[in-house]
């Protein structure tokens, strides 16, 4: 029995999303004065776009 789906054809379906993952970590100063970090997951259409980015806690 042949397989239906070859690993060829599960790139191609990937190959559609035109967006970029970027990671990006944000820092700040939790209130007893520690630094914490925040980190995302996100996908962007432009590199550009992440210096824009607000990222809340």
């Amino acid at each position: 029995m042949a397989k239906a789906q070859s690993f060829g054809d599960k790139t191609k379906k990937k190959a559609i999303d035109t967006k970029i993952a970027v990671k990006v970590i944000k820092g700040y100063r939790s209130e007893s004065g520690s630094v914490k970090f925040i980190e995302r997951l996100v996908k962007v259409d432009d590199i550009n776009q992440v210096e824009k980015m607000d990222l809340t806690r």
